[in-house]
């Protein structure tokens, strides 16, 4: 398996911290996301490393299994190793080289799963009878396979189905009143995953059971979708906050007055109070996301005044003009 550094890939080193990885992701999600790439094909690719390294850095247990053996990973991980564990075979995939001892699935898929013949010397290779599959390893191999039949009873337990990440775009709209969204994987597999209120770019969804199949009996893994957030034509994100421009005439910047907000849910009217500059925030509170852990507390919404400046005036407007400027050099 090809090795992927995934450190040099979100470009933080080996010992950053959660902080910084999820920093490092979310700066490199936005500007090599597809949607802000329409022209650059090799964009899509580099989004989808992006979202398979944050997937494995961003998890502890994941993060340490990588850390600990590299490309195969995933393959320990299946084999039901830990992170801690000494292997006792040598790393696949040119990791160290030398040989390696079959585990009891490769056996079967090696000699196939009806293997049930009578060995030379009477010994039944039947795996059905009360000693198993380890047995069988035990005796042929004898006490060196992973510590010698429980290791080998070890490997054929129930295991839990290897967890699975993919991403996830939702719109703004989405990521603010939630909702279903229908998923189809390879093969025509067809699921229903639920985005909760609130969820943000970097955010990671679990999905219960929906992972890989267990092995021997074993539970499914689960899915967990890595959230990318569209971003919107009009509102600007920043956290539970939301930003929006607000066009104002500019007698009523001066004089003030009143003017129809766009939000989420609907639009408000915002009363602009007489001498507003240009580029002034006018806090609407409560009006921005919902929090995501809870969704019944929300955000603000920041409205930026751009005062429209008139660019075709009539005589008289130029007159009236013109007698404000004098009066103001007085």
């Amino acid at each position: 398996m090809e090795y992927k550094d995934y450190y040099a890939i979100l470009g933080v080193p080996k010992n950053a911290d959660e902080k910084t990885i999820k920093s490092a992701y979310r700066k490199l999600a936005r500007a090599h996301h597809p949607d802000v790439n329409p022209d650059k094909p090799e964009a899509e690719q580099r989004f989808k490393e992006i979202n398979e390294a944050y997937a494995v850095l961003s998890d502890e247990e994941k993060r340490k299994m990588y850390d600990r053996f590299g490309a195969e990973w995933e393959d320990y991980q299946r084999a039901g190793f830990g992170p801690n564990d000494a292997p006792h075979r040598s790393r696949p995939g040119g990791m160290g080289g030398g040989t390696r001892t079959m585990t009891p699935e490769e056996f079967q898929e090696v000699f196939g799963r009806g293997f049930g013949r009578r060995a030379p010397g009477g010994f039944s290779t039947s795996f059905g009878d009360s000693g198993g599959f380890s047995d069988f390893f035990e005796a042929m191999f004898g006490g060196g396979m992973a510590g010698g039949a429980a290791g080998a009873r070890t490997s054929i337990r129930p295991r839990k189905g290897r967890d699975v990440d993919a991403p996830i775009e939702v719109s703004l709209e989405e990521a603010f009143s939630g909702g279903v969204r229908a998923l189809e994987w390879e093969g025509g597999r067809r699921i229903e995953v639920t985005v909760p209120r609130g969820v943000r770019t970097g955010s990671r969804v679990r999905v219960s059971g929906q992972g890989e199949p267990g092995a021997n009996g074993g539970q499914a893994g689960d899915l967990y979708l890595n959230v990318t957030v569209a971003p919107h034509p009009h509102f600007k994100r920043e956290g539970d906050d939301l930003r929006v421009t607000v066009p104002v005439d500019l007698y009523s910047a001066v004089l003030g007055g009143e003017v129809r907000v766009p939000t989420m849910e609907r639009s408000v009217l915002l009363t602009v109070p007489a001498g507003t500059q240009n580029g002034r925030s006018i806090r609407l509170r409560g009006l921005g996301m919902p929090n995501l852990r809870n969704p019944e507390q929300r955000g603000d919404l920041y409205a930026v005044v751009d005062v429209q400046i008139p660019t075709a005036i009539g005589d008289e407007q130029r007159r009236l003009f013109e007698e404000l400027r004098a009066l103001s050099a007085k």
